[in-house]
């Protein structure tokens, strides 16, 4: 069996984020998709940088974007990751390009993995439809009016999806998400 360190080499993950990104909840994962041995690209709405947040409201780092959404192909990546804070999803779900690569992933079968307000991007895609998923507690009724079923737990997979309420569930969040990665495509396709 291989080890954490080894689970995802050969793999390309994909981060689609943009200015206002939870800063936790971009680099955590970030370090444990690579220490597991993947690529990993920063995929934003626009080019050079965006800047991470603490809590939505005090800057944090900024970060170099590896392709804007126009130039990156979903089916170049293994798998996508959506990171939270508000700002961030809300600025994705209005961008019908950032929509259409992350509904790839879906109609690809390949996992994806959201953490916090990250599954506002799934709603908005119609892919948490027939799904039962977690995430921070205010998104709750728009996952249960888009078709979902939402479930407090520190982290849920549902065939490929993995998801989780908030920064203090980063350690199962990125244990699990390393986990469903190795494991590959997704049995099921999307179906909305």
């Amino acid at each position: 069996m291989a080890t954490r360190q080894q689970q995802l080499v050969g793999r390309r993950i994909a981060f689609l984020a943009a200015d206002g990104v939870e800063d936790v909840e971009y680099t955590q994962p970030r370090a444990a998709a690579e220490e597991a041995g993947a690529r990993v690209h920063l995929i934003s709405l626009r080019p050079e940088e965006i800047q991470s947040m603490h809590h939505d409201l005090n800057p944090a780092n900024r970060f170099p974007v590896d392709r804007t959404v126009d130039q990156a192909d979903p089916g170049d990546y293994d798998a996508l990751v959506l990171p939270g804070g508000t700002v961030n999803p809300d600025r994705l779900r209005m961008n019908p390009g950032a929509m259409a690569f992350v509904r790839a992933f879906f109609e690809q079968s390949k996992p994806v993995a959201a953490i916090c307000h990250g599954p506002w991007s799934l709603v908005e895609t119609g892919m948490v439809a027939g799904r039962t998923v977690t995430s921070f507690p205010s998104l709750r009724t728009d996952i249960q009016n888009a078709g979902g079923t939402w479930v407090d737990k520190e982290v849920q997979v549902d065939n490929g999806l993995v998801t989780s309420r908030s920064p203090k569930d980063l350690p199962a969040f990125c244990a699990t998400m390393v986990a469903e990665f190795a494991k590959g495509r997704q049995t099921r396709p999307a179906t909305a």
